[in-house]
């Protein structure tokens, strides 16, 4: 069991590599391992490309030749991290692949609850006299695909709140000027979460006094999608969170229009249920996790919703005295963590809690 733990584990890193390129997909790796030698690995690669069992094959097939791999794989064992799939998507099903290349053994972290899957792959592996084993770092599988599961188990996005406040508990100032709280270093470490999330939402306000462009400009990722919350439509067409750079989906009371980029989502009833709303039409449109980077009313909201997963603030040096509270989260703190002189505190909501 401990080598199927450690395996597992290189498994979950390799996972990672696939953060923020591979959505709606889960982030999967695998490992293949024969005579305690790994002989191939992957992991999944951005949408709509190979599964991670796909990759490892073909990595074994470069470093061995295909012949002598094909041999070699019915005396190893396919580690991966969620259990792989049995059904045709974009590609062919990856428990038929090790069915036909006639795998010893399949080590899987935990099972897909997609419906076409869940239990599906494994049981074509057994029916095919495949050793499996089932739950090996589970949790931390489970864990590392919280986005996937999020919205295949609840239909909604995974949401992520983040915001910085003083140590004295000021989101903002009183007046409607704009005032930075957090370091260079927290700034660039955001820009980074941007990249691996499917989109980012900013509320009215944000859009008009801050007028953010919402990229990765700081950080080498793709941009997310930009969400922002204009019941009336008072953001400016010509604002920077309108530029070319990504889609902008903009939820409002008024009028469903496609201009280029730029989406505009009429709600009816829109102070009803709005945050339920948003990530209802969210996940319809396979938006898998959201960062909401809004004001303290649009996170506040969020939060009096019970509608959260996580929650990232970054708490400064600063001192104001007064100004505009910080959102108030009743939650444990998970973790603190430095970011130069900031510290970083982490909340979870429900099952990861």
């Amino acid at each position: 069991m401990v080598q199927d733990e450690r395996y597992m584990q290189r498994c979950l890193d390799l996972a990672t590599l696939g953060a923020g390129t591979v959505s709606p997909n889960p982030m999967v790796g695998a490992v293949i391992l024969h005579d305690n030698l790994i002989i191939g690995e992957g992991y999944t690669s951005p949408y709509g490309g190979p599964h991670a069992e796909v990759n490892a094959v073909q990595d074994a097939y470069r470093k061995l030749g295909e012949a002598e791999a094909k041999i070699l794989f019915r005396t190893s064992t396919m580690y991966v991290s969620l259990e792989p799939c049995s059904h045709f998507g974009k590609t062919p099903p990856c428990a038929d692949m090790l069915v036909e290349l006639q795998f010893k053994r399949v080590v899987i972290g935990c099972l897909d609850p997609f419906t076409k899957v869940n239990g599906q792959g494994v049981k074509k592996l057994q029916q095919a006299g495949i050793d499996t084993t089932i739950g090996v770092l589970e949790d931390t599988c489970t864990f590392t695909n919280r986005r996937f599961f999020t919205r295949i188990q609840q239909q909604r996005p995974y949401v992520i709140l983040k915001w910085a406040q003083t140590e004295d508990g000021f989101f903002s100032p009183e007046d409607v000027a704009q005032q930075w709280i957090s370091n260079k270093a927290s700034k660039q470490l955001v820009h980074k979460w941007r990249g691996e999330e499917d989109a980012i939402l900013v509320g009215t306000s944000t859009a008009l006094i801050d007028n953010p462009v919402l990229t990765t400009r700081l950080w080498n990722g793709k941009n997310p999608k930009r969400i922002l919350i204009d019941k009336e439509l008072k953001v400016s067409a010509d604002a920077a969170i309108f530029n070319e750079e990504a889609e902008t989906i903009v939820f409002n009371a008024h009028q469903t229009e496609w201009r280029k980029n730029r989406k505009l989502i009429a709600l009816e009833h829109f102070d009803l249920y709005l945050p339920q709303q948003m990530l209802y039409q969210l996940y319809l449109m396979d938006v898998q996790s959201l960062i909401v980077e809004g004001g303290a009313k649009t996170l506040q909201s969020f939060i009096d919703a019970g509608i959260w997963d996580e929650a990232r603030v970054f708490i400064s040096r600063f001192h104001w005295g007064q100004g505009k509270p910080a959102p108030q989260l009743k939650a444990s703190i998970c973790s603190v963590q430095k970011v130069g002189n900031d510290d970083l505190k982490i909340y979870f909501n429900g099952e990861y809690a």
